[in-house]
């Protein structure tokens, strides 16, 4: 099994993400995801600081994939797309169907992004044709799903044919918007946020009466407001997943690499009771469910 580092879904600083990619390139995952997922007036980052932050990645022996945006909504962003399509060395990680079309235009294989929502062996053949390497699971889809999918691709002869990503780590993408949520709460206007959303560099958390913590806001996302945490889970991934991706929270989410990476064979569980982390999806249960 593989371990990957998916995008950093916040809006983090250039310095803040050149040092998290800087102590990513010594970690033990094989795969790292970069780009901006989320939003395209998140630009403080620029395509040569993300493509220099690749560069050293490869160099330090990781397979790199360069991200797209889950919601494609303008032309200047399609014209910026097709710069990351046109790279010329690395994988795309498509998240919009769009790109699909632009990458497989250009010939190129890809990553189908679990924004895609693909949940049926059909689909997936219809993205093998079009070049997709990898399947990345959607967020909400639980174990049972997988095998009767996985099954599903045995009959139509595709099972081998594409890599199984599941994502095991981190604050689940739930849904994306036109409307920027982050910028609402703050009586801004999406043409107007100011970037508002740099302000929260782990989201913005929102409350239930009850003081559950529901929903954290990062942008157009709304994400789960507990941690997904399948590191107890690994084993019945086994045959079935080819690669775990861990959403970064920051540095800590590389030692937590390690942990997954220790629990393959369920010998060092990890201990998720006294933090707010689930894995009811996983288990075909509500999703703030943590069932041991």
């Amino acid at each position: 099994m593989k371990y990957a580092l998916g995008p950093v879904l916040w809006y983090w600083p250039t310095e803040t993400l050149q040092d998290f990619y800087q102590a990513a390139a010594s970690s033990s995952a094989e795969i790292v995801y970069l780009g901006e997922a989320v939003c395209s007036k998140r630009r403080a980052t620029k395509m040569a600081d993300w493509m220099a932050m690749a560069k050293a990645l490869a160099a330090a022996g990781k397979q790199v994939v360069l991200t797209s945006l889950a919601l494609v909504q303008s032309p200047s962003e399609l014209v910026e797309l097709k710069r990351y399509v046109d790279n010329g060395e690395f994988l795309i990680e498509a998240n919009d169907m769009g790109t699909v079309n632009m990458v497989a235009e250009a010939g190129l294989p890809f990553v189908a992004g679990h924004a895609l929502n693909c949940y049926n062996a059909v689909t997936l053949r219809l993205l093998l044709k079009m070049g997709m390497v990898r399947w990345c699971m959607p967020v909400e889809l639980s174990r049972d799903w997988l095998v009767n999918l996985l099954t599903q691709c045995e009959t139509l002869g595709i099972r081998n044919r594409f890599e199984v990503e599941v994502l095991g780590y981190g604050h689940l993408p739930l849904a994306y918007s036109a409307r920027c949520f982050t910028a609402r709460a703050e009586n801004r206007g999406k043409d107007d946020c100011q970037t508002c959303c740099s302000e929260h560099p782990l989201g913005r958390k929102l409350y239930s009466q009850e003081d559950q913590l529901v929903f954290v806001l990062n942008g157009i996302q709304t994400m789960s407001g507990y941690c997904y945490n399948l590191g107890n889970e690994l084993i019945s991934m086994q045959g079935r997943v080819d690669i775990v991706r861990l959403s970064p929270q920051g540095t800590e989410t590389l030692t937590m690499v390690d942990a997954f990476r220790a629990n393959e064979t369920g010998k060092h569980p990890l201990s998720l009771q006294s933090h707010r982390q689930c894995n009811g999806y996983w288990r075909q249960v509500a999703g703030l469910e943590l069932v041991s």
